[in-house]
């Protein structure tokens, strides 16, 4: 990129989900968290400051939310995997640019649904019924 040209960040409204390769229709996405965890280390004699030790990495579950519509493979596999039947698949989170190209990739690997949430239904409401999928993983990458 020429030295001086305007790089305007991406928006955060453009973006796809993809289950096993398959795209599917969200409307928020969230849990892009990774973190070092550290371990406090005091060494005697020594009041100027701690020393941290990194221990193992964390990873935030990934939280899926979409309009409730009549496609039920989320639901259905959700229910697997309270049944015992436990089916792992990889889950990437695509942020696109402003013509729609692919931007940034985070691959999640190996996640699984441990927790849906229906819609919250009211009888004088007009709003979107929206399901709600939480998911733990392996940990992911940026590709």
């Amino acid at each position: 990129m020429p030295q001086g040209q305007r790089k305007d960040p991406y928006m955060s409204f453009r973006f796809a989900i993809e289950i096993d390769g398959l795209i599917k229709g969200f409307a928020e996405a969230s849990g892009l968290q990774s973190e070092k965890q550290t371990e406090d280390l005091r060494e005697g004699g020594l009041n100027d400051y701690v020393h941290k030790i990194l221990k193992n990495a964390t990873y935030q579950n990934i939280t899926l939310k979409r309009g409730l519509t009549n496609g039920d493979d989320l639901w259905r596999w959700h229910r697997d995997v309270i049944n015992g039947k436990i089916e792992r698949k990889n889950i990437s989170i695509v942020l696109l640019d402003n013509e729609g190209n692919e931007a940034w990739r985070w691959n999640f690997v190996n996640a699984l649904p441990t927790k849906w949430t229906g819609p919250y239904l009211k009888a004088d409401g007009n709003a979107i019924a929206f399901e709600t999928l939480e998911f733990i993983h392996h940990g992911f990458d940026k590709i």
